[in-house]
């Protein structure tokens, strides 16, 4: 079996693709696994590290407005969708995968056409461009928020199936008990978990200093990452603070199974991964999407979360250090309203979602195995028949009449 993956752009396309390349590998170690993305993008560095071989294709995403610039875009395409034909017709791959980013495009298109199985996976409660228009060539489309559904083609709603996003395991097996216990936070704190996704927030950050200060009048433990870009002025901020063992500030998280197990609340922005981190583990948060997301996508996500009642969404444009201060002791001082939350923020998560994508890879690839071997068994017997009926035809006795004088 061999497979082709295409996703890029950012760790939210490339880590799922890379999540589900190992699942399908653990379960058939004989499988070849190409991908594809740019020469520019994070899965250039990502994917080699992760110990798989990438091909690299032209392509760059278009702006709104009609410039020079968008022209050579343009011809970037041509040349994407070119390299990606011979990509498809030189690897052919039994299974094609996208999982976003504008290199899905040409390749999925490309194995489309030549009648691959194709499976698009999307992480966002609002799709994107590229893939609204795959889900109409595509085999199936993997979703992660039921509410986007309605946002794809009605051509394309039979190929939807629901799956989540892929969660890291070790995220999936940390319990709060032991993460605790490895943090050095007693069971009886409260225990907040900021983070403005991989790069911080500068946004979050200016809200955050008033919320620490106060947690820590109210002896509240928290970690809160503010990026390794903003770490050195925000620590300036706060130097007439001073902070106890268990209340943290830091460039970066590199253990975040314990940060989240331990927590009580997460803030963070509204990436659908690290959302899909939250909701598996049952999480109250507090969700500031980053505005300019394409497609204004996090601002979706976070209003997802929101409106099933498992955490509270704030607007950048909203968001003020006496917002934020005040969304979270509301949180803090509500254990029923945690309660609720954290059991609604359970109902959303699927901490089955790479089990549930892999099967549902497996059942199209199946499928159109399946399809041929009956197709190849139906042309088979009807060249046998063909040949039977030739064979006899040849076996008959010829009839000579007699001319009459």
């Amino acid at each position: 079996m061999k497979v082709l993956l295409a996703g890029g752009g950012t760790g939210g396309h490339v880590y799922p693709a890379i999540a589900i390349a190992n699942k399908i590998k653990e379960h058939n170690p004989d499988c070849e696994i190409l991908f594809v993305g740019t020469k520019n993008g994070i899965e250039s560095e990502i994917v080699p590290k992760a110990g798989f071989e990438l091909k690299t294709v032209t392509v760059q995403g278009f702006k709104r407005k009609i410039d020079l610039d968008n022209i050579k875009r343009v011809f970037k395409l041509c040349k994407g969708l070119e390299q990606s034909r011979r990509i498809v017709k030189k690897y052919k791959p039994d299974i094609v995968i996208g999982t976003g980013g504008y290199v899905s495009g040409p390749v999925l298109f490309n194995a489309a056409m030549n009648k691959r199985v194709t499976i698009v996976h999307e992480q966002n409660s609002f799709p994107g461009v590229t893939n609204k228009i795959l889900s109409k060539v595509a085999t199936k489309v993997l979703t992660s928020f039921e509410d986007s559904h309605k946002r794809f083609p009605e051509a394309s709603q039979d190929k939807l199936v629901l799956t989540g996003n892929p969660v890291r395991k070790e995220i999936l097996n940390s319990r709060k008990f032991i993460a605790r216990k490895n943090l050095g936070i007693s069971e009886d704190k409260k225990m907040v978990l900021c983070y403005g996704g991989s790069g911080g927030s500068e946004e979050i950050n200016d809200a955050m200093r008033l919320v620490i200060e106060n947690m820590v009048k109210e002896d509240v433990a928290f970690i809160f990452a503010t990026g390794k870009v903003y770490y050195d002025e925000f620590i300036e901020t706060i130097k007439d603070i001073e902070l106890k063992p268990y209340q943290r500030v830091m460039p970066y998280l590199d253990n975040m199974a314990d940060g989240l197990a331990a927590s009580d609340i997460v803030i963070g922005s509204a990436g659908a991964i690290s959302l899909a981190e939250i909701t598996a583990l049952g999480k109250p948060s507090i969700i500031i999407p980053k505005a300019y997301t394409a497609e204004n996508h996090q601002e979706y996500n976070a209003k997802s979360i929101e409106s099933q009642g498992a955490g509270i969404a704030i607007l950048e444009k909203d968001l003020t250090p006496q917002s934020l201060n005040e969304a979270v002791f509301k949180l803090l001082g509500d254990k029923e309203l945690l309660i609720d939350m954290a059991n609604n923020a359970k109902k959303i998560g699927k901490p089955e979602a790479i089990d549930l994508i892999y099967n549902e890879i497996m059942k199209s690839y199946n499928e159109a195995v399946g399809s041929k071997k009956k197709n190849k068994k139906q042309k088979e017997q009807s060249e046998v028949k063909e040949e039977n009926v030739e064979q006899q035809t040849a076996q008959e006795p010829k009839v000579i009449g007699i001319k009459k004088k």
